[in-house]
């Protein structure tokens, strides 16, 4: 994994401001936690200041959390600079978050890399396309591992994806047109691709296990 960048002096804009849809989101984030806590929201601001910032957190966006939250700033950038989620240099319009942990692994990411730098050119962490379209971030488990391996392309995953499923997703994304999030095989809910190996019993008695049913049956009613 690479070192996160941060974006050098001359892409860092003079000053950031909260926009007034920010500042009403802040105030009811910050009451949330006890006087004095209000700390505590640091993760929520980054995450709203990011939003606001075309996907990425300028320093003067960090000066301008660590006011609001009455909080030195060098803790805003440990914070910042900890977390995978928070960009902290231009990413591209799409930014694609491959996961490759040992579930996706076995499944074939591998596979999903090679596509990437096949029809992408990018094969290294934080690099991005000519056209600025897309970014790419190798990462460590997204929590979809039954439908492994997966790919998070801003705030959507998508599953179950192979070389060619990949391939689709990418021109599918460069057409403007994001496919509908989860599976992208058709796949429906976190079961084997050959179907249910585990509670068949709930599916064999559209939805009343078994034992439940023969219960209901032996008291005479459903009750």
């Amino acid at each position: 994994m690479s070192t996160k960048p941060i974006a050098e002096a001359h892409l860092q804009p003079e000053s950031f401001e909260w926009t007034a849809e920010s500042k009403a989101t802040i105030e009811k984030i910050v009451a949330k936690y006890p006087a004095g806590r209000q700390a505590s929201a640091v993760i929520p601001l980054l995450d709203l200041a990011q939003r606001q910032h075309d996907n990425w957190i300028p320093l003067k966006a960090m000066d301008t959390i660590a006011a609001t939250l009455d909080m030195p700033r060098i803790r805003v950038l440990e914070v910042a600079t900890f977390y995978t989620m928070f960009n902290l240099a231009p990413v591209g319009k799409w930014f694609l978050q491959a996961c490759t942990t040992t579930p996706c692994w076995l499944r074939g990411s591998d596979d999903v890399m090679r596509c990437i730098k096949d029809k992408l050119g990018l094969s290294k962490n934080y690099t991005t396309t000519a056209d600025g379209q897309f970014t790419l971030l190798e990462v460590e488990c997204l929590g979809v591992c039954a439908n492994a391996p997966v790919v998070q392309v801003n705030d959507d995953v998508y599953e179950d994806l192979d070389y060619e499923l990949t391939a689709k997703l990418i021109d599918d994304l460069k057409a403007g047109k994001a496919p509908e999030v989860g599976s992208m095989s058709g796949r429906k809910g976190s079961m084997s691709k050959d179907g249910p190996t585990s509670l068949v019993s709930l599916k064999d008695s559209d939805g009343v296990p078994a034992w439940f049913a023969e219960k209901q049956a032996s008291a005479g009613g459903d009750d």
